[in-house]
């Protein structure tokens, strides 16, 4: 169990924090190139929806094993 909780305090905000730089970098490089407001209003959003679900899908795929390694000690 402790297993768990020590990944989840260092993961979560790690995977936080390097969506939050990708977001700031797709920010900052279509303010440069000048895209319109219908981008932050539509794409932008699209972008950081896709962005959180493949976040979350990495730290399920990297909790997974030991999910699996309290429930083989429990049965």
């Amino acid at each position: 169990m402790k297993d768990i909780v020590l990944k989840s305090a260092f993961l979560i905000p790690m995977i936080l924090f390097i969506d939050y730089l990708i977001m700031a970098i797709v920010g900052c490089t279509s303010c440069l190139f000048g895209f319109t407001n219908n981008f932050y209003s539509c794409t932008y959003c699209i972008i950081g929806k896709i962005l959180l679900v493949i976040s979350a899908v990495v730290y399920v795929l990297l909790i997974i094993p030991d999910v699996k390694s309290i429930f083989k000690k429990v049965a």
